[in-house]
């Protein structure tokens, strides 16, 4: 595997690459970490990215702006960019951009919709992990973000979603299922889990993300990995 990173033209922004040696172009996921705008959590980057290496994806990282130059405008635009570099250079870096998607966690996840609902958007899947989905926790992230569910049309990619119904951060009712219910209304194709155990900020719930995320470890919600993969192959995009 090579692992690089390329400086994105958007300001305190760059993009990870996780570059699995391969003869045949590979289906490729953009990942999009939480971290509420002070970091980029090493639980949905870097330890998320080398899991989907192992199941034969490319996969990618964006990091953009945090701390004193966190925006939410200008993480979109991080985005935009990570997706315009990867298909630009899809054949030496042996990405399929028809299986290409995008991925989220928490904040990521809200960025993650708000990028698969552009009109010229260049993912075909996105998958959403106790995304945000309203603008309820701005002041504690202290950013100015949108209803990302008030974006979703007809031509929405077809979305994965999964979360805690413990969740205190992001409830239920107010982002996951207002998501799912407007990708319903609009008759884009979704799968939704919503776990009974677990909570915010888990990332793969397994012991790989749990030591580096105060040993937050949950079997139960780690199958979110496998169903994902396994929608993935139902909709031919793995």
């Amino acid at each position: 595997m090579k692992i690089t990173n390329v400086k994105l033209s958007q300001a305190d922004s760059s993009l990870d690459i996780y570059q699995s040696n391969s003869d045949v172009d590979l289906p490729a996921v953009v990942i999009i970490p939480g971290g509420s705008y002070k970091q980029i959590k090493e639980r949905d980057s870097e330890r998320v990215a080398l899991t989907f290496a192992t199941h034969a994806f490319q996969s990618f990282v964006v990091r953009y702006p945090i701390l004193k130059h966190r925006d939410y405008q200008q993480a979109q635009l991080a985005i935009s960019q990570a997706f315009d570099y990867i298909v630009a250079h899809a054949a030496e870096l042996r990405v399929d951009t028809a299986k290409l998607g995008i991925i989220g966690f928490s904040a990521g996840g809200q960025l993650a919709a708000a990028y698969s609902n552009r009109p010229d958007t260049k993912a075909k899947f996105a998958a959403l992990g106790y995304p945000v989905i309203k603008p309820t926790i701005d002041d504690r992230m202290k950013v100015q973000t949108e209803d990302v569910s008030q974006l979703v049309t007809a031509s929405t990619p077809a979305t994965f979603l999964w979360g805690s119904i413990n969740d205190g951060l992001t409830p239920f009712l107010d982002h996951v299922n207002a998501y799912a219910v407007a990708l319903a209304k609009q008759r884009v194709p979704f799968e939704l889990h919503e776990f009974g155990t677990g909570n915010h900020g888990i990332a793969l719930a397994n012991k790989y993300t749990g030591i580096v995320n105060r040993e937050r470890i949950d079997r139960h919600m780690a199958q979110w990995f496998p169903l994902f993969l396994e929608w993935l192959d139902e909709l031919n995009l793995r």
